[in-house]
């Protein structure tokens, strides 16, 4: 894989070191960036990013285990997510890759949506 990947999911944890070797142990993944906020494993495509949350989250943003997948543009795709039963997160964070913003399912499942530049 190279460069950001554009579908996956994210962990957060406190415990990366110790959750990454879990996944590289028991499913072969192997790691592919690792600095000490987050470790990145790869297995045949598909992306898992253990991430040290970024900030303190209110409980009811907060889910341990977050999809990550990419649309074509963030701001069609939090209405869409609105007009489909969901909603949408404030905030949008970017680096020089791609934006990200986060949506919420039907069920309350929180995802986070990645707009490549």
């Amino acid at each position: 894989m190279t460069g950001p990947a554009h579908n996956g999911a994210l962990i957060y944890s406190h415990r990366i070191s110790e959750l990454s070797r879990f996944y590289v142990q028991l499913f072969g993944m192997r790691v592919i960036k690792e600095t000490t906020d987050l470790i990145s494993l790869d297995r045949d495509g598909f992306n898992i990013v253990i991430h040290v949350p970024p900030f303190e989250m209110p409980e009811n943003q907060f889910s341990a285990i977050k999809l990550f997948l990419s649309v074509p543009n963030i701001e069609r795709a939090k209405e869409q997510a609105i007009n489909l039963g969901g909603s949408a997160l404030e905030g949008e964070w970017a680096n020089p890759i791609f934006k990200v913003a986060n949506i919420v399912d039907t069920d309350g499942n929180h995802i986070q949506i990645r707009e490549f530049f």
